[in-house]
């Protein structure tokens, strides 16, 4: 993989990771549109660096909400903070038991299947769509909400749909405030992406040998500057009611991705 490559995959990772526009999905299409041939092992590792990249720009911008949880969580005290802290647990349950029950059966999604990403952008284009036609409120997340938002993050780990898109729009569709929507996306994947990044590492199958530590670096660092960005900005254009543009932006690629199978 060249820095080239690495620069390009950074900057997709780190957009789309927090723009609902499914980072998974845009990651196979790079790849298939760069030619990407690395073995497994590497892709893999790749991908482990981008994540952890992405989780430290989430836990950048949201340290201070992120230390009242972790604060709240472990002083036990029953008050708002801690039951805060619980519907993140509680929403994170969905996707952890997703991933460790089929493991082998998600990683299997992963592999160049653009037809299944294109199908999955259309479906996230929809629910997009939706959400920005519903009505505002100022709404908090319930416990019931948390459930809910956590099973559509689970639906999420299909390439090709859009985790931070799945939930804020449930969330939102459920009538949430957008802005309390947004920010509950961001914190409850922070947990994943740091378990699987760390699943992954323990797991033995990354082969670092198999990569250039400068195209790790720049991979990291774009993702990273790319994340922080992205972050700031998605909690903006959320507030402002302007998911249909990123309803139409991945109905275009998605219908390219399904199009770009058959060519």
């Amino acid at each position: 993989m060249t820095i080239f490559e690495a620069i390009i995959l950074g900057i997709v990772q780190g957009l789309t990771e927090f723009l609902p526009v499914s980072s998974s999905g845009h990651l196979e299409i790079v790849k298939a549109i760069l030619g990407d041939t690395s073995v497994p092992e590497e892709s893999l590792l790749m991908t482990v660096v981008l994540h952890a990249a992405t989780a430290l720009s989430t836990i950048v911008i949201f340290r201070k909400e992120i230390t009242e949880l972790v604060t709240g969580l472990f002083l036990f005290k029953n008050n708002d903070q801690f039951k805060y802290s619980l519907k993140i647990v509680v929403s994170m349950i969905p996707a952890a038991v997703i991933g460790v029950l089929f493991d082998e059966e998600i990683e299997s999604l992963f592999g160049g299947q653009l037809l299944l990403v294109g199908c999955m952008l259309i479906l996230t284009a929809g629910l997009l769509f939706l959400a920005d036609k519903a009505k505002r409120t100022d709404k908090a997340v319930s416990m019931p909400n948390a459930i809910t938002i956590g099973i559509a993050q689970a639906i999420a780990i299909l390439p090709g749909i859009s985790r931070s898109g799945a939930t804020i729009s449930t969330a939102v569709l459920l009538g949430i405030d957008r802005e309390k929507a947004a920010r509950f996306s961001f914190l409850m994947v922070v947990p994943l992406i740091l378990g699987k990044v760390a699943k992954d590492i323990l797991s033995g199958d990354i082969a670092s040998s198999q990569i250039e530590s400068s195209s790790l670096i720049v991979g990291f660092l774009a993702a990273f500057v790319a994340g922080l960005f992205a972050c700031k900005w998605m909690i903006a254009l959320v507030k402002k009611s302007q998911l249909k543009y990123f309803s139409y932006y991945c109905f275009a690629v998605g219908l390219g991705a399904i199009i770009y199978t058959f060519i």
